[in-house]
């Protein structure tokens, strides 16, 4: 079973306990965050997976490029084979962006999930050809207007089109234009995304 370092809210240090553990008793925990975002055109978009059918958790929902927990034996740096895990995609270190530690917080019936989430950006167009995915863990990949997702999630738009390509059970991949909602996203909280946002803009802007 997964063992994860266990902190306080404040980032001190406090011990170890299993995955299961830290999401029942709502420990926190440190997890590794990569947004990737291509400049198209002149405009920015950021790359989503899609979910995997087969997730527990928010299944066939859109969310972070690539994300996972740090192990109690890892550094940050280790988090990087998150993105060759599950969209085989391999980068240097030196060619991402820190963007700092984002406390991420979520509770629902028997999962509390307490995050100090080490946010990265990087800046890559990536053809959907080129991406390999994790088959248990993602089912697809797409191109986000980043303005568009920012006036959606925070209410200033209903709907926005997104493009992308979506893994079939065949194996066969698809194109996808599609209009989507907010609630094509997994629902993190208005404060996590407006803050990772608005550090990916610091970046970029």
């Amino acid at each position: 079973m997964e063992q994860l370092k266990v902190f306080n809210k404040d980032r001190q240090y406090i011990g170890i306990a299993s995955r299961d553990e830290v999401h029942l008793m709502g420990l926190w925990h440190e997890t590794f965050h990569c947004w990737i975002m291509a400049e198209i055109d002149g405009k920015e978009y950021l790359y989503f997976q899609l979910r995997s059918q087969e997730k527990k958790d928010y299944p066939g929902l859109l969310d972070i490029t690539a994300a996972g927990h740090l192990l109690s034996h890892e550094k940050v740096e280790d988090g990087i084979r998150e993105l060759e895990e599950e969209i085989g995609i391999y980068v240097a270190m030196d060619e991402m962006t820190y963007l700092g530690i984002i406390p991420y917080e979520k509770e629902m019936e028997g999962f509390i999930d307490k995050e100090h989430a080490h946010v990265y950006l990087l800046k890559r167009n990536i053809p959907f050809d080129t991406f390999s995915l994790q088959e248990e863990e993602v089912s697809g990949i797409f191109l986000v207007p980043f303005d568009d997702f920012y006036r959606l999630w925070f209410g200033i738009e209903q709907y926005m089109s997104i493009e992308g390509m979506q893994e079939e059970e065949n194996g066969e991949r698809v194109r996808i234009s599609m209009r989507v909602d907010k609630g094509m996203f997994v629902p993190h909280s208005d404060s996590f995304y407006r803050a990772t946002l608005d550090a990916i803009k610091s970046k970029v802007k």
